[in-house]
């Protein structure tokens, strides 16, 4: 466990955002603007198959003639609708390559360019994927320590997992970003005010998604409902529910929310997310009591959406997560073996 796990579960935040980009709007915004950040890791693509007759994408940071074999590996896993190609994703590879560790993007099901081949998609508590993948490369024994990060939707896949997992998970440790720890609360907060703006964005791309997938003849869930939904929680109830299992749209928040995993988690295990995300609210941070003692919540006034935006200038910011997360998981990767 780490020495400020021990200390307190609930810590308050250090980061403070750039003189000139203080809005929590423009925090969410701008690092997907294209000049935010420019640098493309090279990558090569694996296609790996499921147990369940599906396959996926996994991109690979290619590695030089200098990495060690005995290099940490760090899995991460991307957002709603996100890919090896989302910038946050883009910033954390560097700075893993530029430790020289190995360094991958899991891809959900039907993300990353990549059409899986059964009915259906990915959701916030899909964890058998996560699952067959980490223990496939901790059987393929050619890996140094594996260690993980997941951001926004990813955060919660991979939150449900370490708690589902407890003390089972090759993992050494874990980082989360911006978890929607309780997606009641979360779906409630995409339908207020400005927040309506990245609801109707991602359920734009979401359909699109969706009727590249299906018609309405061949979809599993209702077709008008799903293209008439106007909110997060009326396409979750006609499309996500159904379509991965869940009775409805409650049934599935219930059951897939990361906040009633935390207290089971075994791993070291930090979670930074801030109080002014737009696409959640400030309620949605539990007690300390909810936390496994294995779990450090770092919380943020401040950072937006995935944003975390902490000097520099317009023109060349600086990032706060990726030497957060790197910093946390880099003692976690050099002890001994578990």
């Amino acid at each position: 466990m780490t020495a400020e796990a021990t200390e307190k579960r609930i810590i308050q935040s250090e980061f403070r955002p750039a003189s000139w980009l203080r809005n929590r709007h423009a925090q969410t915004v701008f690092p997907n603007l294209p000049w935010a950040w420019r640098e493309r890791p090279k990558l090569r693509r694996e296609v790996i198959q499921l147990p369940d007759g599906d396959a996926t994408a996994v991109d690979w940071v290619v590695e030089t003639e200098d990495t060690p074999g005995t290099a940490p590996l760090l899995v991460i896993l991307h957002g709603l609708e996100g890919s090896a190609e989302s910038s946050y994703a883009r910033m954390l590879m560097q700075s893993a390559a530029e430790r020289q560790w190995r360094c991958c993007v899991l891809h959900f099901r039907d993300c990353g360019d990549y059409r899986n081949l059964l009915p259906r998609r990915y959701h916030a508590g899909e964890t058998n994927d996560v699952r067959f993948f980490v223990d496939k490369l901790e059987n393929e024994g050619q890996y140094g320590p594996i260690v993980a990060a997941g951001f926004s939707l990813g955060g919660n896949v991979l939150l449900k997992y370490l708690g589902e997992e407890g003390d089972n998970t090759p993992l050494r440790g874990a980082t989360a970003v911006c978890v929607p720890l309780n997606l009641h609360r979360c779906a409630e907060a995409l339908d207020i005010g400005i927040s309506r703006g990245y609801q109707r964005y991602l359920l734009k791309r979401m359909k699109k998604a969706v009727t590249d997938k299906f018609d309405r003849h061949t979809a599993a869930f209702d077709w008008q409902r799903a293209m008439d939904a106007v909110t997060f929680a009326e396409f979750d109830d006609a499309v996500t529910a159904p379509l991965h299992g869940f009775a409805n749209k409650d049934d599935y928040y219930d059951k897939c929310s990361s906040v009633h995993f935390l207290k089971d988690v075994e791993r070291p295990t930090l979670i930074v997310n801030a109080l002014d995300d737009p696409f959640m609210t400030p309620e949605v941070i539990p007690a300390e009591d909810a936390l496994s003692p294995h779990v450090t919540l770092e919380v943020s006034e401040s950072g937006g959406h995935v944003g975390f935006v902490e000097g520099g200038t317009p023109w060349r910011p600086r990032f706060y997560i990726p030497g957060r997360l790197i910093g946390f998981l880099e003692p976690l990767a050099a002890r001994p073996g578990m």
